[in-house]
């Protein structure tokens, strides 16, 4: 299903770079300076609204001319770079410089400010907090700088089921668009790739769709960059069923073709776990297909959809995930799906809604307990662990610590394989 796209908060990408930074200049007992220069973007700014190149996991494009003209201000005045960022809202691009001798701050600047090819220079400046001081332990679990974005991970408690569950050894087929494998987010976790469109992407920009559901799955955790996945430990298969239908959106299509060859070459492959964040209309050949895998043990993890017998939740075994506020069927499972950051080929990232995010994202809390479990799980037992452990309400919006902790204590108890075995 075709999710809505977010427009980014450059502001809060800002902010965790300027901590990076400064916690990198904390380190140093020589006097830093911080220089800018002008930057104008490269290509022209996208509509209001739309995602464009928002922000990358180095920072924003940067110009040659700035680049350039840093590395001349170095050699020029004997400083050493020790970090830089371009911040587009400013057009400007920002480096830090050690002094690495014997010389003021004051003396450098006065030096820099006759230089025309330079903005601003300033002192390196530290800034303190003014609140009452607190004992308690506090920080984050991870190192990912935009972990603080990622609000659906703390609805969810997914910081507490790492301490159970990452995903290990879970394999997951993400039936999709392509997935752009070289994102920075993502190494380690793509397994394979196979493409079943007549004609591939000429670029990873087409891949918007797959990236960010692989990136809410399995995005690496604590690897200093961008966001944590909800399973980072979980291998992804990725079979490209999909082609996205413009450049700038979100919005890909597939066929009973493609889908039926990706469907049937992600069963031949054993693998039990599988993601189709789409929906479409009901369709005899890929529920033959789905239904068949289902026998052999696979679960599938669909997006919900009106009709009810839309493809593919409208078959019986298919786990059917929908959004907080989308109450589409009283039996598929909640998930936050409104505003959730995830990835955008090309090293990017971006804020993501709708009903393909919910679906993802239930995919990766499948993967933790199938990682979790000593033994096979079948769809029905993880099916009836997170409707027994969910939050009871309009909608069964699921509870994964409580999940993992009843699969724990029902393996602890041998009680896992009578369930399995009704």
């Amino acid at each position: 299903m075709r999710a809505t796209v977010r427009s980014t908060t450059a502001l809060a990408c800002l902010l965790s770079l300027l901590t990076l930074a400064a916690g990198n200049a904390a380190e140093s007992t020589h006097p830093r300076v911080v220089v800018t220069f002008a930057n104008e973007p490269q290509q022209p700014p996208g509509p209001a609204g739309s995602t464009g190149r928002r922000y990358m996991g180095d920072g924003y494009l940067l110009a040659q001319s700035a680049h350039q003209g840093a590395k001349r201000v170095a050699a020029r005045y004997s400083l050493k770079e020790v970090g830089n960022w371009p911040i587009r809202m400013l057009a400007i691009h920002c480096v830090v410089y050690e002094i690495p001798d014997d010389r003021s701050v004051a003396t450098v600047l006065a030096a820099l400010s006759k230089d025309s090819n330079i903005a601003l220079a300033e002192p390196l400046s530290q800034f303190h907090t003014l609140s009452d001081s607190d004992t308690r332990q506090t920080g984050s679990p991870y190192n990912d700088p935009l972990y603080d974005l990622q609000t659906n991970l703390s609805a969810l408690g997914i910081a507490n089921a790492h301490e159970r569950s990452r995903g290990a050894g879970a394999r997951i087929a993400l039936i999709d668009t392509g997935v752009d494998t070289r994102h920075p987010d993502l190494r380690g976790r793509i397994a394979r790739t196979r493409s079943f469109v007549d004609t591939r992407a000429t670029s990873a920009a087409l891949y918007r769709h797959g990236t960010a559901m692989a990136g809410l799955i399995a995005a690496v955790a604590n690897n200093h960059v961008g966001i944590v996945g909800i399973a980072p430990l979980a291998q992804l298969e990725v079979f490209e069923a999909c082609w996205q239908l413009r450049p700038d959106n979100d919005q890909a299509m597939c066929n009973t073709f493609t889908l039926a060859k990706a469907l049937a070459a992600a069963i031949d492959a054993d693998i039990l776990l599988i993601n189709m964040s789409i929906a479409g209309p009901a369709d005899p050949l890929l529920s033959a297909l789905v239904e068949a895998a289902i026998k052999r043990g696979v679960t599938f993890v669909g997006a919900a959809a009106e009709p009810v017998e839309a493809f593919p939740t409208g078959i019986p075994g298919v786990v059917a995930a929908q959004g907080l506020q989308r109450s589409l069927r009283p039996d598929a499972f909640s998930i936050p799906d409104n505003h959730i950051l995830t990835l955008r080929p090309e090293g990017q990232y971006d804020f993501e809604s709708g009903t393909s995010v919910a679906t993802a994202q239930l995919t990766g809390v499948i993967a933790l307990l199938m990682s979790s479990a000593h033994s096979r799980l079948s769809t029905d037992t993880i099916v009836s662990i997170l409707k027994e452990t969910a939050q009871t309400g309009t909608s069964s919006f699921i509870n994964v610590n409580a999940a993992l902790a009843k699969l724990d204590l029902e393996q602890h108890q041998g009680r896992l394989a009578a369930r399995d075995s009704r």
